[in-house]
Protein backbone atom coordinates (compact mmCIF):
# COMPACT_ATOMS: atom_id res chain seq x y z
CA UNK A 1 0.00 0.00 0.00
CA UNK A 2 1.74 3.41 -0.85
CA UNK A 3 0.46 6.82 0.84
CA UNK A 4 -0.36 9.60 -1.03
CA UNK A 5 2.91 11.14 -0.65
CA UNK A 6 4.93 8.27 -2.01
CA UNK A 7 5.93 6.35 1.26
CA UNK A 8 5.75 2.31 0.84
CA UNK A 9 3.12 1.86 3.78
CA UNK A 10 3.61 -1.78 3.76
CA UNK A 11 7.05 -1.49 5.09
CA UNK A 12 6.78 0.78 7.45
CA UNK A 13 7.12 -0.03 11.48
CA UNK A 14 3.64 1.60 12.26
CA UNK A 15 1.52 -0.33 9.43
CA UNK A 16 3.55 -3.34 10.72
CA UNK A 17 2.16 -2.82 13.71
CA UNK A 18 -1.31 -1.67 13.31
CA UNK A 19 -0.53 1.79 14.84
CA UNK A 20 -1.08 3.09 10.99
CA UNK A 21 -3.80 1.94 8.36
CA UNK A 22 -2.38 4.67 5.45
CA UNK A 23 -3.56 7.55 4.23
CA UNK A 24 -6.31 5.77 2.41
CA UNK A 25 -8.52 4.24 5.02
CA UNK A 26 -8.29 7.24 7.71
CA UNK A 27 -8.85 10.21 4.79
CA UNK A 28 -5.24 11.64 5.34
CA UNK A 29 -5.24 11.43 9.03
CA UNK A 30 -2.64 8.14 9.35
CA UNK A 31 -2.21 9.11 13.42
CA UNK A 32 -4.98 10.82 14.18
CA UNK A 33 -4.07 14.44 12.61
CA UNK A 34 -4.67 15.52 9.51
CA UNK A 35 -1.25 14.97 7.68
CA UNK A 36 0.29 18.25 6.02
CA UNK A 37 1.80 16.10 3.43
CA UNK A 38 -1.83 14.77 2.23
CA UNK A 39 -3.17 18.12 2.12
CA UNK A 40 -0.52 19.87 0.37
CA UNK A 41 -0.37 17.12 -2.55
CA UNK A 42 -3.59 17.02 -2.83
CA UNK A 43 -4.02 20.61 -2.98
CA UNK A 44 -1.35 21.73 -5.16
CA UNK A 45 0.11 18.23 -6.39
CA UNK A 46 3.37 15.93 -6.33
CA UNK A 47 4.93 18.81 -8.42
CA UNK A 48 4.57 21.62 -6.12
CA UNK A 49 4.87 19.61 -2.93
CA UNK A 50 8.70 18.51 -4.41
CA UNK A 51 9.40 22.27 -5.03
CA UNK A 52 8.33 22.94 -1.51
CA UNK A 53 10.66 19.99 -0.10
CA UNK A 54 13.27 21.42 -2.35
CA UNK A 55 13.06 25.17 -1.05
CA UNK A 56 12.79 23.40 2.55
CA UNK A 57 16.18 21.37 1.95
CA UNK A 58 18.03 24.89 0.66
CA UNK A 59 16.57 26.72 4.09
CA UNK A 60 18.19 24.44 5.58
CA UNK A 61 21.34 24.05 4.04
CA UNK A 62 21.44 28.05 4.49
CA UNK A 63 21.49 27.98 8.24
CA UNK A 64 25.30 27.07 7.71
CA UNK A 65 25.87 24.89 10.91
CA UNK A 66 29.36 24.05 11.74
CA UNK A 67 30.03 20.50 11.67
CA UNK A 68 26.16 19.57 9.94
CA UNK A 69 26.57 18.33 6.25
CA UNK A 70 24.30 18.90 3.54
CA UNK A 71 20.83 18.17 3.66
CA UNK A 72 19.95 16.40 0.39
CA UNK A 73 16.50 14.57 0.93
CA UNK A 74 13.88 14.79 3.39
CA UNK A 75 11.83 12.05 4.23
CA UNK A 76 7.99 11.95 5.86
CA UNK A 77 8.24 11.24 9.52
CA UNK A 78 5.73 10.36 12.45
CA UNK A 79 6.11 13.07 15.13
CA UNK A 80 6.78 9.99 17.24
CA UNK A 81 9.55 8.81 16.14
CA UNK A 82 11.42 12.29 16.29
CA UNK A 83 10.24 14.16 19.71
CA UNK A 84 12.86 14.16 21.17
CA UNK A 85 12.94 15.42 24.92
CA UNK A 86 15.40 18.09 25.45
CA UNK A 87 16.78 18.98 28.65
CA UNK A 88 16.03 23.02 30.06
CA UNK A 89 18.03 24.74 32.31
CA UNK A 90 15.80 24.47 35.29
CA UNK A 91 16.64 20.75 34.93
CA UNK A 92 12.94 19.77 33.44
CA UNK A 93 12.87 18.31 29.77
CA UNK A 94 10.62 19.44 27.41
CA UNK A 95 9.10 17.73 23.72
CA UNK A 96 8.22 20.29 20.83
CA UNK A 97 6.48 18.21 18.35
CA UNK A 98 3.44 16.44 18.81
CA UNK A 99 3.84 12.66 18.34
CA UNK A 100 1.07 12.49 16.14
CA UNK A 101 1.85 14.93 13.28
CA UNK A 102 3.76 13.90 10.03
CA UNK A 103 6.78 16.36 9.71
CA UNK A 104 9.87 15.75 7.50
CA UNK A 105 13.04 15.36 8.25
CA UNK A 106 16.11 13.32 8.10
CA UNK A 107 19.64 12.80 10.08
CA UNK A 108 22.97 14.11 9.02
CA UNK A 109 26.01 12.47 10.38
CA UNK A 110 28.47 15.10 12.11
CA UNK A 111 31.37 16.25 10.38
CA UNK A 112 33.53 16.31 13.43
CA UNK A 113 33.11 12.76 14.35
CA UNK A 114 36.48 11.10 15.11
CA UNK A 115 35.69 7.38 15.14
CA UNK A 116 35.23 7.67 19.18
CA UNK A 117 32.67 10.49 18.95
CA UNK A 118 29.84 10.28 17.48
CA UNK A 119 27.37 13.14 16.83
CA UNK A 120 24.60 13.55 14.37
CA UNK A 121 22.23 16.24 13.27
CA UNK A 122 18.38 15.72 13.60
CA UNK A 123 16.31 18.13 10.98
CA UNK A 124 12.65 18.45 11.46
CA UNK A 125 10.79 20.65 9.71
CA UNK A 126 7.25 21.73 8.38
CA UNK A 127 5.49 24.41 6.74
CA UNK A 128 5.38 26.28 9.53
CA UNK A 129 8.96 25.74 11.13
CA UNK A 130 12.59 24.25 10.87
CA UNK A 131 14.40 22.45 13.98
CA UNK A 132 17.67 21.12 14.14
CA UNK A 133 18.89 19.73 16.98
CA UNK A 134 22.29 17.62 17.67
CA UNK A 135 22.19 14.58 19.66
CA UNK A 136 24.47 11.03 20.25
CA UNK A 137 23.18 7.45 19.53
CA UNK A 138 19.73 7.07 19.52
CA UNK A 139 19.15 9.86 20.05
CA UNK A 140 20.55 10.46 23.70
CA UNK A 141 21.79 13.93 25.36
CA UNK A 142 19.85 16.03 22.48
CA UNK A 143 20.54 19.27 22.07
CA UNK A 144 18.53 21.95 20.55
CA UNK A 145 20.92 23.37 17.80
CA UNK A 146 18.49 25.77 15.64
CA UNK A 147 14.59 27.10 15.64
CA UNK A 148 13.56 28.82 12.68
CA UNK A 149 10.22 30.13 12.47
CA UNK A 150 9.32 29.90 8.30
Amino acid sequence: MKGCCGCDCGNCFYSGNGACAGCEATGASPFGKKCFVADYIKACGREKYDEFKRTLIDEINGLKIPGMREATELFELNGSYVNLAYPLPSGETVKFLDDRDIYLGCQLESEFNDGSFQKCYGIVASADFILVAEYGENGSDPELVAYKKR
